[in-house]
C-alpha cells in the first residue's frame, strides 16, 4: 500500500500541474510544441489551447514562438516558464516526501498486513 498525491496550482481554476509540466519539458527537449504534443498523444490544437489558457491564468508567457522562416519555426520556453517548472518540480517532490512521511506515521499498523483473503477470513470468524 502506498499514498499517491496529485497536485496542481490553482489560479482562477486549474492553472498548472503534471500534464502542462510534461508538455513544457517536451517543448524544451524538442524545440517544438507540435512534437511535444505528439509525444504526449495530444493534438497540436489541444496543446496550443491548453498553454494559452495557462498563460491567461498565470498572467505570463510560457513560450517564445518563432513562426515559419528558413528552419520552419519552433518554440522555446521563456525564462519565467523555466523558473515555474523548476519550482513545480521541487514542490512536487517535497510534497510527495511529506505525504510519504505522514503515510508511514499513520498507516504503520497496515504495513505488514497479510493478503486480503487473510484479513477477510479473520473478520468473518470474529
Amino acid at each position: 500500500m502506498k499514498a499517491t498525491l496529485k497536485l496542481w496550482l490553482d489560479q482562477d481554476g486549474k492553472a498548472f500541474g503534471d500534464g502542462p509540466y510534461e508538455l513544457l519539458k517536451g517543448i524544451e527537449t524538442t524545440g517544438s510544441l507540435h512534437k511535444a504534443a505528439a509525444q504526449m498523444e495530444m493534438s497540436y490544437s489541444k496543446a496550443w489551447k491548453l498553454l494559452r489558457m495557462i498563460e491567461q491564468r498565470l498572467r505570463f508567457q510560457l513560450l517564445e514562438r518563432e513562426v515559419g522562416g528558413r528552419l520552419g519555426g519552433g518554440s522555446r520556453i521563456t525564462p519565467r516558464a523555466k523558473e515555474l517548472m523548476s519550482c513545480y518540480a521541487v514542490f512536487r517532490e517535497e510534497a510527495q516526501e511529506a505525504v510519504n512521511r505522514i503515510f508511514q506515521k499513520r498507516f504503520r499498523p497496515f504495513k505488514h498486513s497479510g493478503p486480503a483473503s487473510e484479513s477477510l477470513a479473520h473478520k468473518t470468524r470474529a
